[in-house]
């Protein structure tokens, strides 16, 4: 028992031993490595470069690209008041423009506006901002710091909506460059103005501008001008409208006064918009036209279909009413006459008066048969006599012969196949029991044709249209 008693405690004192010494092994390692390592950041510390002909050489840095300089602290935005222009006291600062134009959504003739979405850009020096660089590396910023420095103050006249978009975050760009040129940028949806003239309308050609001016620094302080002329105007080639066809984009620069302020610089985005044709000549000018065409159906009607007359010459005027309401309902209220109300009123006339030559045959025709009823009535007794238009009276003969009153009932009126437009009657008037009056001998010719004015109508009328089309489309296209 005292054997295994002493085996187990050398077992134990050895155990301990070992633990010791590795214990004693890894604190003069680390301790070695914490000696070497201060050695090495004293001498980085220090500025010492490594002798020459060591394998390891330092890398000068790039403090522009250094992770661990603040770009406020680059910038120095802390030792310059930023709220005052660059160069605050002497001359204007010159600041540069260019727009390019990424889309023109809509154009509202009712409202009187347009929509566009744009790239604007702006460009000027600011030498507060100029940081030192070796390799001449400009440096790229969002929303975060434009807030920390100044930037012009650009904003859009007579603009209704504007925005910036913020999706996923806001479209700012903000650019500097080593020597304090700046480069901001900024994605903008503007619903601006338009005073259209639709006095040609459907036929018309409309300019519209957007302009872009600064709001609290007049030329004295500010001078805005196109970066590039004409070319600092880029445009989308895909750039499409349904109911226009952009013609061209083109820039200018002004001077606009204010009377209690002073003189600004204005910059403006002129696009001129030529309005497709096809759309209205499908939904206005082809139905008015046909309208006009299905009144005209009425002139080859017999006058005495009055049923049929009647509700086609209703229909059409009804159509047509329904037709400058729906093109008006979708127009503004302008104090002037359009060009489409023009062709559609005078075709809403012409449709009228179809209904109104239609009202007149009918009169006459009335009128026709009460002349006709009394000459039946005062014509005397001619026995022989079937046919009026073979009435031929001889000159010779004072008296009358006795005559069938089935006869005389049917004088004057039209055959049955139609043939009869016309009532010839020669009365002789020389008897001095019908006339009371002796006198001699006479003839009275009367000639009705209730038929020639819808003979006359089928040619007046669609000659005069024909006519006013010609002088309506001439003037117009």
């Amino acid at each position: 028992m005292r054997v295994d008693a002493v085996v187990a405690l050398l077992c134990v004192w050895h155990l301990s031993w070992a633990a010791a010494k590795l214990t004693q092994y890894r604190g003069r390692k680390l301790e070695t490595y914490k000696q070497s390592r201060s050695r090495r950041e004293t001498l980085m510390d220090e500025g010492g470069g490594r002798k020459s002909g060591s394998p390891i050489y330092k890398r000068s840095p790039d403090m522009t690209k250094s992770p661990m300089t603040k770009s406020e602290q680059l910038l120095r935005i802390d030792d310059h008041d930023f709220t005052m222009r660059p160069a605050f006291g002497g001359p204007p600062i010159p600041v540069g423009v260019d727009v390019q134009v990424e889309s023109l959504d809509t154009i509202s003739e009712v409202d009187m506006d347009f929509t566009m979405t744009l790239y604007l850009r702006h460009y000027w020096k600011d030498e507060r901002l100029s940081f030192p660089s070796n390799n001449n590396q400009s440096m790229t910023f969002d929303s975060r710091l434009v807030k920390k420095i100044w930037v012009p103050d650009m904003f859009f006249v007579h603009s209704k909506r504007s925005f910036i978009h913020d999706t996923t975050t806001d479209n700012v760009m903000l650019r500097v460059y080593p020597d304090g040129n700046v480069l901001y940028s900024l994605r903008v949806t503007v619903t601006a103005m338009c005073n259209m003239d639709l006095s040609r309308f459907p036929l018309d050609t409309q300019t519209c501008s957007l302009e872009i001016e600064s709001y609290a620094y007049t030329d004295d302080d500010l001078m805005l001008y196109w970066k590039k002329g004409n070319e600092s105007l880029n445009t989308d080639d895909r750039i499409s409208l349904s109911q226009f066809l952009i013609q061209k984009f083109h820039t200018t620069t002004k001077l606009a006064f204010y009377s209690s302020t002073g003189w600004y610089n204005r910059l403006y985005i002129h696009f001129t918009l030529r309005r497709h044709i096809f759309f209205f000549l499908l939904q206005t000018y082809f139905p008015a036209t046909l309208m006009v065409m299905l009144s005209w159906v009425s002139f080859w009607i017999d006058r005495r279909a009055v049923p049929a007359r009647v509700p086609l010459g209703i229909t059409t005027v009804l159509t047509m009413s329904t037709i400058i309401t729906g093109v008006n309902a979708s127009m503004p209220r302008v104090s002037y006459i359009k060009a489409v109300d023009i062709y559609l009123w005078v075709s809403f006339v012409f449709v009228f008066l179809s209904v109104i030559e239609y009202a007149a045959v009918n009169y006459l025709s009335t009128v026709q048969e009460r002349k006709e009823r009394k000459l039946r009535e005062r014509l005397p007794c001619t026995c022989g006599i079937g046919n009026p238009d073979d009435l031929m009276i001889d000159p010779m003969i004072t008296g009358y012969g006795s005559m069938d009153g089935n006869t005389t009932g049917h004088y004057g009126m039209p055959e049955n196949d139609g043939r009869q437009e016309r009532m010839l009657a020669q009365v002789a008037l020389s008897d001095p029991q019908l006339t009371g009056q002796v006198k001699a001998r006479s003839y009275v010719n009367i000639w009705i044709d209730t038929h020639a004015i819808d003979k006359y109508s089928r040619v007046v009328f669609p000659g005069a249209y024909i006519l006013f089309n010609i002088i309506y489309w001439s003037i117009y296209s």
